[in-house]
């Protein structure tokens, strides 16, 4: 809309820079959700030069983890995928191994990944207790799990976490902190997190889009309006 009323926008609403083109608007939409979700997940991890990221999910916010930890500076990133899609596209944003193996296979994958030592840090973006087993699993003594995943029917062992003297961040993102340099990304052309979406439908069969997303049919779909 041209003009709208947002109580406390000021907190909330970021202006772009420029009315954003037809392609830039999937990648907008992404940023306003998945995108900061993600990239929150890879700060958390500690994301940085130099660093191992390891990112448990490849739905659309742990493909997006792979942009952030990318663009923070990670000098490896191992993705957890057993998708081909979804890897090919893990490796367009910046992946640079991919791990099929699951439990205690893909745990002994990623250290042989790391030296042995586990990753600096994990992007964790399922919420389940196989996926939080799996990324206390694979982060090395003293690393970072950033955790985003909704949790279900998951708990967190800290006698595991004293052991390890794991870093633990997570929960909702904060995604109004990330937005301006997102959009900032988006308008240079360096990200292009749209690419998340891989079925767009109409408003009014968004119940579809849930049921292909369910199915893993659907990576993220995208709505339009008639």
């Amino acid at each position: 809309a041209e003009y709208a009323r947002v109580p406390f926008a000021d907190g909330t609403l970021v202006k772009t820079p420029a009315t954003p083109t037809a392609e830039q608007i999937p990648h907008l939409m992404a940023a306003s959700d998945v995108l900061g979700t993600g990239w929150y997940a890879a700060d958390a991890a500690g994301a940085a030069p130099g660093k191992t990221i390891v990112v448990v999910g490849d739905g659309a916010v742990g493909l997006s983890a792979v942009i952030g930890a990318k663009q923070l500076g990670a000098e490896k990133i191992i993705i957890m995928s057993r998708n081909p899609e979804r890897q090919a596209l893990a490796k367009e944003f910046g992946a640079t191994h991919i791990v099929e193996e699951r439990g205690e296979e893909g745990i002994a994958k990623v250290l042989e990944l790391t030296d042995g030592v586990g990753a600096h840090g994990v992007a964790e973006a399922v919420g389940t207790q196989q996926s939080f087993d799996q990324a206390l699993g694979c982060v090395r003594h003293g690393g970072y799990i950033g955790f985003v995943g909704v949790p279900h029917d998951s708990s967190i062992g800290t006698d595991k976490l004293f052991g390890k003297q794991v870093h633990l961040e997570g929960g909702p993102a904060p995604v109004r902190k990330y937005l301006p340099t997102l959009i900032d990304l988006i308008y240079k052309g360096e990200i292009e997190p749209g690419k998340v979406f891989d079925l767009v439908l109409p408003i009014d069969e968004a119940a579809k889009g849930y049921e292909a997303m369910d199915q893993r049919t659907a990576t993220k779909v995208l709505l339009t309006m008639p």
